[in-house]
């Protein structure tokens, strides 16, 4: 554009020098004379500088201009038929054998809290927390002098009892010894009415007192049981407050550690609600985990299981899944599943955190993808999926476990498909791109 304007410029300034020419050479010297035309030369010479000035303005500016145009046009098109490069990782599998870290709870496998059967003082305490007790051993005395005089008492009401007892035997012999002769007295005159040597009435006199005599021992025998069984229940009362006297002595229900205790000797103790200790059994310990719903139908009983505390690093302790609850808690759709372990040495205590590990045998290996492809939506969790002619389309998917890099999905997606990684704006629904696997470089590029 500045080459056409200097061209401009010159011809402008070329005509004005020619115009003045033109004028002086008219111009009247002595006298007036006639106007001349300009010659034939002069009028070719402006035609052909007036085509010159045309033709440079031509090859000047509309030849490089067409020419910027066309370039522009032929990297537009190159633009458009690239392709953006994304970069893409293909579904697999999770690996077959997993391990499944949960969170447990450390607990005895028998623990118990022991109360008094007895009610009264404590006379005498014989262990303490953290002692280690075997099965029966006295753990405290209890002094309850009203149980004394109770058995006594009960002692007393059962010789009143048994002599109850007595009498109404002695009154069953005496009642069985006149039916008895009530019985010859009747048979004597029914023989003689056969004869006729007596009369009717006479006759039905001793044949009533006989029965008569039948009926009163049937109720002097319903009297001695009823005598017995009072003898009975005195006695029971009896063995029951001496079974009291013997909780006296207060044992340990089975070997174990006193873990906690609650009294201390001259201690008022009611009978059944007053707690002395708690004893646990820790040789051997048990802790309940809850496994996902994912993985329990992998978790079958005797398994191994390897138990791991924070304050206990670089150690493992080997348990065994010893029982499951074969049903899903509704509310959390987890198994709950105990896993027990030796701790025969007592490194173990109820009541630590652990976390338990499962070596999980995975029946069907589930897929999995890169945290990074996901894209989450107000409809949901997606990923990218690259087909093989090379387009975009977004897939809803539902996700598993979260492993960290990676997440489990569940249903939405196949084995081998392409998931774009982190997707841009220019990744849309199907938009044409040009796939890279992850750790591959775009050709013609070099590291």
């Amino acid at each position: 554009m500045k080459d056409i304007n200097a061209a401009e410029d010159r011809l402008r300034a070329e005509i004005g020098e020619l115009k003045r020419q033109l004028a002086e050479r008219d111009k009247p010297e002595d006298g007036p004379r006639k106007p001349s035309r300009p010659s034939t030369g002069v009028l070719v010479f402006l035609g052909l500088l007036i085509l010159a000035l045309i033709a440079g303005g031509f090859y000047a500016g509309y030849l490089p201009r067409r020419h910027r145009e066309a370039v522009l046009a032929a990297e537009s098109k190159a633009g458009a038929e690239s392709l953006p490069v994304v970069t893409v990782v293909k579904v697999g599998r999770s690996d077959a054998r997993s391990e499944l870290i949960l969170p447990g709870s450390v607990q005895a496998v028998t623990e118990a809290p022991v109360l008094a059967r007895a009610s009264g003082y404590v006379r005498r305490r014989y262990v303490d927390i953290g002692d280690r007790v075997s099965e029966g051993q006295p753990l405290a005395e209890i002094e309850a002098p009203e149980l004394d005089r109770q058995i006594q008492q009960a002692r007393s009401a059962l010789e009143q009892a048994r002599s109850s007892v007595q009498q109404a035997e002695a009154a069953l012999k005496q009642g069985r010894s006149n039916e008895n002769l009530a019985r010859v007295t009747a048979a004597r005159w029914k023989n003689l009415l056969d004869k006729g040597v007596v009369s009717r009435q006479e006759n039905d006199t001793y044949q009533a007192q006989w029965a008569a005599q039948q009926a009163s021992v049937e109720a002097l025998e319903k009297a001695v049981a009823v005598a017995a069984g009072n003898a009975g229940g005195v006695q029971a009362n009896l063995d029951r407050l001496i079974e009291l006297k013997g909780y006296q002595t207060v044992r340990a229900p089975f070997a174990g550690a006193i873990t906690l205790r609650n009294v201390d000797t001259g201690a008022l103790i009611n009978d059944g609600s007053t707690l002395l200790f708690r004893i646990a059994q820790t040789d051997r310990l048990r802790t309940y985990v809850n496994v996902p719903q994912s993985e329990a139908a992998s978790v079958r009983v005797g398994q191994p299981a390897a138990l791991m505390f924070p304050d206990l690093p670089g150690r493992k302790f080997m348990g065994t899944v010893t029982r499951t609850s074969n049903a899903l808690d509704p509310a959390t759709r987890t198994l709950l599943v105990e896993v027990q372990v030796p701790n025969a040495d007592g490194k173990l205590l109820p009541g630590m955190y652990a976390q338990v590990d499962l070596s999980v045998e995975r029946t069907t290996p589930t897929l999995t993808v890169k945290g990074d492809t996901l894209v989450v939506r107000a409809d949901g969790p997606q990923v990218a999926v690259v087909d093989a002619a090379g387009r975009v389309h977004y897939v809803r998917i539902q996700l598993g476990r979260d492993y960290g890099d990676r997440i489990e999905v569940l249903s939405g997606l196949e084995e081998g498909q392409q998931v774009v990684v982190n997707p841009s704006d220019f990744v849309r629904e199907g938009a044409q791109v040009a796939p890279v696997m992850l750790d591959e470089k775009p050709a013609g590029k070099k590291s």
